[in-house]
């Protein structure tokens, strides 16, 4: 050991990890089946704001609108708005907790102006776009490679799935016949995604002739449906670092994200007609809220391709009218 300050983060780790504060939301959190990345991130929010309280002395039971003003305010160094927000929220279903055990009288982030949600619409692809990545993945390096990656894009953006729904989908998930796979959402919530003729063409390929080469890489068996070039199961991180080259080689825009795809999938259904309700049950959306920013979308779309096309629209714009 080099230093005698070296102790003293580890040392306050095993006190933040021990405070029953913060080990008892936990552990109410628990029984709320939340992914593991969500209950990381309320544990964090929780245990920076204690920290914050402790160090400036503040009660955290009761404290001021001001002292929460001040603290927003470290929240909003360098954040995005959204991300404030998301804190906020984690804090408020903290000090819930804590009312409904009757430790805390009442929520103080309830006399707190939040800030105002940004309202951005997704990027969306074109049909066009969608089918010129698929045209690239289908000319990856090996014959394997690119059988997975075209049934890795026909899927994400066929079932309007997640990425981390698509890299955990075991080979008995699917139902071919039916165009039925079978995915653990947000929350460990199951449900089942649709997908078409495309889809399940470039799957059957893939299980046909991608697959079987590809687990040939490796000494044992995996029943994960997409595998990495050494034969085991593909993670979220490398699917989305190849789907990521394979925008680029498409000359697709550099905002493209694999959630793109999703975002994408809904915006065609509500633009070929689709109900609304039918798409949330799709994305596996608990609130109707969530999906209408599609129509939002669909609603921008519409005016750009009336602002181009109708000759009244077209005249006006060319006088900055």
């Amino acid at each position: 050991m080099t230093g005698g300050r070296k102790p003293a983060p580890v040392a306050r780790r095993a006190a933040v990890a021990s405070d029953p504060r913060v080990a008892t939301f936990m552990q109410h959190l628990g029984a709320r089946t939340l992914s593991p990345a969500t209950s990381r991130s309320y544990r964090t929010v929780v245990e920076r704001f204690l920290s914050w309280c402790d160090a400036e002395r503040i009660d955290w039971r009761a404290p001021e609108r001001t002292d929460l003003r001040r603290y927003v305010a470290t929240l909003g160094d360098g954040a995005q708005r959204s991300t404030v927000q998301q804190r906020l929220a984690a804090l408020g279903t903290f000090y819930r907790f804590w009312v409904r055990q009757g430790s805390v009288a009442k929520d103080p982030l309830q006399a707190l102006a939040r800030p105002q949600r940004e309202r951005r619409l997704p990027d969306v692809l074109s049909a066009e776009q969608v089918t010129r990545l698929i045209e690239t993945a289908a000319s990856a390096e090996s014959p394997a490679l690119a059988l997975r990656d075209t049934a890795l894009v026909e899927l994400l953006y066929g079932a309007g799935l997640r990425i981390a729904e698509v890299v955990s989908i075991r080979v008995r998930d699917l139902d071919l016949a039916r165009g039925e796979v079978r995915v653990t959402g947000k929350g460990e919530k199951q449900r089942v995604a649709l997908f078409g003729a495309p889809c399940i063409s470039a799957l059957k390929r893939y299980l046909a002739d991608g697959r079987s080469e590809l687990l040939k890489a490796s000494a044992t068996a995996s029943d994960a449906l997409f595998l990495n070039r050494n034969g085991t199961s593909l993670g979220e991180r490398g699917a989305r670092a190849r789907l990521n080259e394979t925008a680029v080689r498409a000359g697709l825009p550099a905002a493209f994200h694999p959630h793109t795809l999703r975002h994408s999938f809904a915006t065609h259904l509500l633009d070929g007609g689709a109900d609304l309700r039918v798409v949330q049950e799709l994305l596996g959306h608990e609130s109707l809220g969530t999906t209408q920013v599609y129509t939002h979308v669909s609603t921008a779309r519409l005016r750009g391709l009336y602002a181009s096309a109708h000759p009244r629209a077209r005249r006006a714009t060319k006088r900055g009218a």
